[in-house]
Formats: C-alpha cells, sequence, structure tokens
C-alpha cells in the first residue's frame, strides 16, 4: 500500500509567557481515518544561555475543547502541505498558538529543552509510531520558565 506524508508547521514564531504551558501546535484527523504520527520539530530563539529548560511535550488530544477550526487559536489548514506518496486530500484541520489551553492532553514524550536556541528532533521508529483514533489527534504543549518565541512542526500519515 502506497503512504502518502504530510507536514504542518507553525509557518512563524508563537511567542510564550513564563511558568504557562501553551499548546503551540495541533491537528486533527476528521471522522473518517486517524493519524500516524511520523515525526516532530521544535526549536526557540532564545539568547541566554543561562536559560532554564523549557519543558516540551508531544501529546495526544481528543480535542474534546479548543479544537483546531480557530475557536481559541489560528487556523492552519491551509499550511498543510504533502510531502511524499501518492497524491492525496490531506482531509485533517490544523491550528497554532492556542489562547485557551485543549483540556485532554496526554504527554506521549517529553523533552527538557534549552531555550537558548535549542531544538528537538524527533523521528519516531519504523513500528512504534502512535496513533490516533477518528476526529482525534496530536500536539506539541510547550512550557517555558520565561518569555521565549517557538516554533514547531508535525509529519504524519493518514490510517
Amino acid at each position: 500500500m502506497a503512504k502518502a506524508g504530510y507536514t504542518v508547521t507553525t509557518g512563524g514564531a508563537v511567542a510564550l509567557t513564563g511558568g504557562a504551558a501553551k499548546t503551540v501546535l495541533g491537528l486533527r484527523a476528521n471522522a473518517a481515518f486517524g493519524l500516524d504520527l511520523k515525526k516532530i520539530r521544535v526549536s526557540f530563539d532564545g539568547t541566554t544561555a543561562t536559560a532554564v529548560p523549557a519543558l516540551v511535550e508531544a501529546c495526544y488530544c481528543t480535542w474534546a475543547t479548543n479544537g483546531t477550526m480557530g475557536t481559541n487559536n489560528t487556523t492552519l489548514t491551509s499550511a498543510v502541505a504533502q510531502v511524499y506518496g501518492r497524491a492525496q486530500t490531506h482531509g485533517v484541520t490544523a491550528g497554532k498558538n492556542w489562547t485557551s489551553e485543549p483540556t485532554v492532553l496526554t504527554p506521549l514524550e517529553e523533552w527538557l529543552v534549552s531555550p537558548a536556541g535549542g531544538i528537538v528532533v524527533y523521528d519516531w521508529p519504523l513500528g512504534d509510531t502512535p496513533d490516533c483514533a477518528f476526529s482525534e489527534g496530536f500536539a506539541i504543549r510547550v512550557t517555558a520558565p520565561a518569555g521565549v518565541n517557538v516554533r514547531a512542526g508535525l509529519v504524519w500519515e493518514r490510517a
């Protein structure tokens, strides 16, 4: 079976407030299929070498509240791009920069990352990729002890 892979990024910096958790990027499948998360990318633009690390969480999300369609965020659905495989409509919704956090986030992985130019580049190993149920998806949540900007990206396949 030929797979098709897709990506979405924040497309710009998302400002973090010190000490507050923020969902910076999220992705939701539609009612016809789930998603298979392949990769995440997160980077910071801080310049203070002694800054306390930020907590970066790759989360499963039910989207029970504050979904991906612009209620409490910026919609990114038109920014989704296919990066490999047979041409196929992506059928997802995506968003960034939540002002009110989704309530059902379950961390799958977490990293402490320096906000002074720190980066997370994680590719799930073949056979270990998390997948989601129909109409659910994934999010990247970041908690930084001090204000800093973050950029993020997700790569997935339809499951």
